[in-house]
């Protein structure tokens, strides 16, 4: 595969205004967290990521897009009282998000539709800050009052609290699912001093920060002012004023401040008394989080620094309780603005985000002790397409795309320079630009594969444009919206698609509803449509959302998401998944008729057969609409296509080399109308590839035969035990898939915004058996031994992870690295065991016992007897009777040498291969073999590649243009 290192796609990440988690600490809950917990980041662009932490796994799930001078600057979650259904089962409450942003309204979303639901605006000033009621139900400290917590409905209902501009206090209510103006509980002051931040510290008070130096308490029940802190005079030759960035509150009422000195103050929560100042910051403390057992406070500020701060002393807040500085550490490379936290018995975080728009994932509990880990700040899908047939790279964000060109380049280059390297302006051209008119930002978009067409959709309408290329040059034609008939044009979407034929154009709308709309035969006249005013719907089965791990009612329809699709490559099935794990396809019944008059062919066919078994889906199967004699019908094997355990990452079908199509006895595939029938239809379903290649977000790799609805032998053969722990282990998630299928290999290609593997799907992978025992071999340990540990126990990551112990953020730090003492343990030790170096981890947390570990291994060894079984029992000579070839060694990577392949037999290729070379990827597109005047390589001039040619786009946080900091640039360890 010759790869095109392209640097030069400008994608420009958003700085990170906002963080929220949707649910509050629980110390007590055992696990990470419930199936329901999300974290949404809100940008500068108006965008809000949906992050599902997935026990660890950390991926983007879904982004609410923005619009034009909309940055998010708050986000709140709120959910509905619980409920009871009839049988008495406790039904969770309805988590709502809500957000603020440079206006003077709150605005709700919706996360299955990713629209915004409702806005409350009102006569007062900018909003700067909100916060939500805690719930009646909180958790306290043992002989500590929080304060009257009122039993009731009412108790269980979160209402909000904004901060303005002019120094009010508004007050919203969120009962019977709205969103309602209630009262101001604070009115403008004569200084009209800004509402900088806000923390309810229990359901009946507020505490605000203001910008004149001043901490305010509220009570709500009586609308009084309580108390006024004040933090006293600015420091000499600086501002006289102190701006309170953000106030915090512990669980035993003691409140934290962070304020644009750089100081961090804690106060009494019963007197409002100073009880101490911690001056840990060069520049402003922008934000500050606390932990839920009262011993941890974070600071986060201008000067990069992450802090830590820890309780020392017993007794009573003010009397023998202080607060010291342990340590800090630089994980931004620049401002921190906001810090978020999550704590169960089993996950332990700290978020935060900046200007440097990545988010930062620190241990609370292990904080030195563990690695942080820092998330992508690109799109878990890509947004850059390829014509597959031309050498054309389409890339887009906010309202702006941009068409690339990469040059094919001769045999005598190739020889030059290895590399191609494309970063330089020869390498490629930049031959349009379009920018969208109106606010919305782009949702999605998609170039045909012939590359004549480009589709880009907003969340207001969808826009097609015709590509003319001539000499050269690109022009743009801008197809007006009676071209496309109002059928399209008023349309919107989240997702949008091209069939590989470019027949088809697919649309996801905000309501998740799929539509197909057929591409016009004669629009080559300017006057002539795009595509044709009759649409396809597709309706996806009804699915039995009742149970706890298929749908959590907290998140409503959230979970029915449709988050990938897909068609295959002869254009005659369509895929789709969603966030749950559902899969539905459609497929194409009959053969194309351009005869038929496409306008005069939407009917309803009554006396139409049934494709579904499902009593309540016989109606919507009974009415299909006909184009050019063809029509979509649902899969008759949908409904066996289980449920994957998580939602999937990667769709793609297996491309084929050559087309089969159907033939009549004539000749003829068409069936044609007559008097008896003049609404004739074929019932042929399509007869080409129709295998499935899906990747999990917690890296299961399973492939399918959409039309028989059962798992292909390749994956029947090779499960997700048998994957190699390198990929299983794997933090970063899949982005994409590229299939090379040219010549014999039938290799696809995945990444991730670090990392690039193939597999082999013509080749079986090696059991995790025999793998261990090259290792073994290699070690010089005996299969005795290897049997009473774990397998890649010298790898503490691996550890924890096998273990369970996983927190989501990064390994384990050595102690060598800590400068920490090893300890003393005593071990028994047998002959075999003397005689192999061990490695003991005393920090490895104990999960399961040497019983239990020999328990796995023979339970491994009775997986790997049934793979060999499905494999056709053992291998002969290397080979097994399948045809496939086993593997002798594996594909290994060599951090400091990059890339390498073992050696082998001859003869023999690699099952897998993988590398870390290229990140952060923003995306691999395939570039195809014609050149701009149609002529295809191989027919003029030098070939340069027999084999794929891609464009791996790179995005590396350097090449980003990152605002100045507002402090120096001081050295990161500093």
């Amino acid at each position: 595969m010759d790869i095109h290192r392209c640097r030069f796609v400008p994608y420009p990440p958003s700085a990170i205004n906002a963080l929220a988690f949707s649910h509050t600490s629980s110390p007590t809950s055992p696990g990470k967290g419930p199936s329901s917990l999300r974290l949404a980041i809100g940008r500068a662009n108006g965008d809000i990521e949906i992050w599902n932490p997935l026990r660890g796994a950390w991926y983007q799930e879904s982004i609410l897009r923005g619009a034009k001078d909309r940055s998010i600057e708050g986000l709140v979650w709120t959910q509905d009282p619980e409920d009871a259904d009839k049988s008495g089962n406790i039904i969770a409450g309805k988590l709502r998000l809500f957000s603020i942003g440079y206006s003077t309204a709150v605005t709700e979303w919706n996360l299955g539709t990713g629209r915004p639901v409702r806005h409350s605006a009102g006569n007062y000033g900018e909003i700067w800050c909100m916060a939500p009621q805690p719930k009646g139900q909180v958790l306290k400290k043992p002989g500590r009052a929080m304060g009257d917590e009122t039993q009731g409905e009412e108790s269980r209902i979160q209402d909000l609290a904004v901060g303005c501009a002019d120094g009010a206090i508004v007050l919203f209510s969120t009962a019977d699912g709205d969103l309602r103006f209630t009262r101001i509980l604070a009115r403008p002051s004569k200084k009209k001093s800004r509402v900088l931040s806000m923390i309810y510290q229990n359901r009946h008070t507020i505490i605000a920060g203001h910008a004149d130096s001043t901490i305010r308490i509220y009570d709500m029940r009586n609308s009084q002012q309580v108390r006024n802190m004040t933090l006293g005079a600015g420091p000499k030759g600086g501002p006289k004023e102190t701006l309170v960035w953000s106030v915090k509150c512990l669980l035993d009422g003691t409140i934290v401040s962070g304020d644009s000195t750089g100081t961090l103050c804690f106060w009494d929560g019963k007197n409002y008394a100073l009880l101490q100042r911690i001056k840990s910051h060069d520049a402003d403390i922008l934000d500050v989080a606390v932990s839920t057992d009262c011993q941890s406070v974070f600071s986060g500020g201008m000067d990069r620094r992450t802090t830590l701060y820890k309780r020392t002393g017993n007794g009573r807040p003010g009397e023998g309780h202080r607060w010291a500085k342990i340590k800090h550490q630089r994980m931004h490379q620049n401002d921190v603005k906001v810090m978020a936290t999550f704590e169960t018995r089993g996950l332990s975080i700290l978020v935060s985000g900046g200007l440097d728009t990545t988010p930062i994932i620190v241990p609370i509990q292990d904080f030195g002790r563990e690695h942080h880990r820092a998330l992508t700040n690109l799109p878990q899908e890509p947004n850059v397409r390829s014509a597959t047939n031309k050498r054309v790279l389409v890339c887009w964000w906010d309202r702006e795309v941009k068409i690339w060109a990469i040059p094919r380049r001769s045999k005598r280059q190739l020889d030059e320079d290895s590399s191609l390297q494309v970063d330089e302006p020869q390498g490629r051209r930049l031959v349009a630009k379009i920018a969208l008119q109106g606010d919305e930002s782009i949702t999605s978009a998609d170039i045909s594969s012939d590359g004549k067409k480009l589709a880009v959709a907003t969340m207001a309408e969808i826009r097609v444009f015709g590509l003319r290329f001539k000499s050269g040059m690109l022009k743009v034609q801008k197809f007006e919206k009676i071209q496309t008939f109002a059928d399209l044009s008023k349309r919107q979407a989240k997702m949008i698609r091209f069939s590989p034929d470019a027949k088809w154009l697919a649309t996801v709308g905000a309501d998740n509803i799929i539509r197909l709309y057929r591409r016009s035969e004669m629009d080559n006249d300017k006057l002539s449509p795009v595509f044709l005013q009759t649409s396809v719907e597709l309706k996806r089965l009804r699915r039995d959302t009742s149970g706890k791990k298929t749908n959590d009612a907290s998140l409503g329809s959230y979970n029915r998401t449709i988050n990938r699709l897909a068609f295959s490559a002869d254009s005659r099935i369509l895929a789709v998944s969603d966030i749950s794990g559902f899969l539905d396809t459609w497929v194409i019944e009959g053969h194309e008729d351009l005869t038929q008059n496409a306008e005069e062919s939407n009917h309803a066919d009554a006396t139409d057969k049934s494709n579904s078994s499902d009593d309540e889906d016989s109606e919507e199967e009974n009415s299909h609409t006909t184009i050019f004699g063809e029509h979509w019908i649902r899969n008759p094997a949908a409904s066996l296509l289980t449920k994957l355990p998580a939602a999937p990452l990667v769709l793609a079908f297996r491309p084929v080399t050559m087309q089969t199509t159907g033939n009549l006895t004539n000749g003829n595939v068409g069936v044609h109308p007559t008097r008896h029938n003049p609404h004739p239809r074929s019932y042929d379903l399509p007869n080409g590839e129709d295998r499935l290649f899906v990747l999990t977000a917690e890296n299961q790799i399973y492939e399918f035969n959409v039309l028989s609805g059962k798992i292909s032998d390749w994956s029947r053969r090779n499960p997700t035990s048998s994957l190699p722990q390198k990929f299983r282990d794997l933090r970063d998630r899949a982005k994409s898939a590229v299939w090379d299928v040219r010549g014999n290999n039938e290799r696809i290609w995945l990444y991730g915004v670090s990392w690039l593997w193939m597999f082999d799907l013509s080749r079986d992978l090696r059991p995790v058996d025999d793998e261990q025992e090259d290792a073994n071999v290699k070690n010089g340990t005996s299969k005795e031994v290897s049997l009473k540990r774990k397998r890649g126990d010298n790898d503490e990551d691996v550890i924890a992870s096998s273990l369970g112990i996983d927190t989501g953020v990064g390994s384990k730090i050595p102690n060598a690295e800590l400068g920490e003492d090893t300890g003393h343990k005593i071990r028994n030790m047998n002959e075999a065991d003397a005689a192999v170096d061990q490695r003991i981890i005393l920090d490895a947390e104990q999960g399961v016992s040497s019983d239990d570990e020999g328990g796995y291994a023979l339970a491994n060894e009775s997986n790997m007897a049934l793979i060999k079984f499905r494999r056709g029992n053992t291998a002969i000579n290397g080979h097994i009777p399948n045809g496939h070839v086993d593997n002798s060694t594996d594909a290994e990577t060599s951090e400091n040498d990059g890339p390498h392949v073992a050696k082998m037999r001859e003869g023999e290729r690699p099952a897998y291969w993988h590398t870390y070379k290229y990140r952060p990827i923003l995306g691999i597109v395939p570039l195809g073999n014609d050149t701009d005047d149609g002529t295809a390589v191989g027919e003029g001039g030098d070939d340069s590649s027999s084999g794929l040619e891609v464009a791996l786009i790179e995005r590396p946080l350097f090449d980003v243009d990152l605002p100045p900091r507002y402090f120096g640039n001081q050295e990161w360890n500093s």
